[in-house]
């Protein structure tokens, strides 16, 4: 339970599913999680928070197969962290969910 991230939400778009090193696959997807709490008048009040999900392989070719926007899912996986300069030399910084298991929710 070193690094063990666990999410269940809902896909916010289409996954974008690639094919690299011979056929090996990857998935992108961003999942939305919500909370609820209640302000100081008593209304309560919805908090929607969007993460990075990368899956590979197996992982990814399921996400493929079965998962589409809006889609409600289950991800395990670990928090990773990466950088990049983008094209005007800023450095910028991600977080991401590496999943290796999707559960499949919802209708």
């Amino acid at each position: 339970m070193k690094n063990r991230v666990q999410l269940i939400g809902h896909v916010g778009q289409e996954p974008e599913v690639k094919t690299v090193t011979g056929d090996r696959k990857f998935a992108n997807i961003t999942i939305a999680t919500n909370d609820y709490y209640y302000n100081e008048k008593g209304d309560k009040v919805e908090q929607t928070e969007w993460h990075r999900v990368v899956a590979w392989g197996k992982t990814a070719e399921l996400i493929e197969k079965f998962v589409t926007k809006g889609k409600e899912i289950g991800i395990e996986g670990k928090l990773t962290h990466r950088s990049y300069d983008d094209k005007e030399g800023n450095k910028k910084y991600i977080t991401e969910i590496v999943a290796n298991e999707v559960l499949l929710l919802g209708k």
